[in-house]
């Protein structure tokens, strides 16, 4: 009985920290992948692109209410990208459904940037510079 309990006890722990942490906004959701699809543009070093931090900060205080709320979501994504590649990050800034939703869309992109590097490039790196997150040099 003693094992059972502790089993079912354990499966309540894990799905109730599952449901507090799968609900990203809208908002959030929308800032995300934005700033993930701008940050693969720079990996796969499409050309002529480089970061507009205050453009991204200005972007997410008004998608998010504010720049604190901007920088606790490009945190959280930093945070993200530490965990993913093994680097040691702030735990109180990671956030696993921004990790999960970041993988999402960065291999979505990813993937079109290997496959039609030009195009995807020019499309990707430029949308992320008409909404301000990166500029061109």
């Amino acid at each position: 009985m003693k094992i059972k309990l502790s089993a079912v006890a354990m499966l309540a722990t894990i799905v109730s920290g599952s449901v507090q942490a799968a609900a990203l906004t809208d908002a959030e959701a929308t800032f995300l992948d934005q700033i993930v699809t701008a940050s693969v543009v720079l990996e796969q070093r499409c050309g002529g692109y480089e970061v507009d931090g205050a453009g991204s900060v200005r972007l997410g205080a008004r998608l998010l209410g504010g720049p604190d709320a901007a920088m606790a979501m490009i945190d959280a994504y930093a945070a993200a990208i530490k965990a993913r590649d093994g680097e040691s990050y702030d735990p109180g800034k990671f956030r696993p459904e921004v990790s999960e939703a970041a993988s999402k869309t960065f291999g979505r992109v990813r993937t079109d940037l290997i496959r039609n590097p030009k195009r995807a490039c020019a499309d990707y790196g430029d949308a992320s510079v008409d909404r301000g997150l990166l500029r061109r040099y």
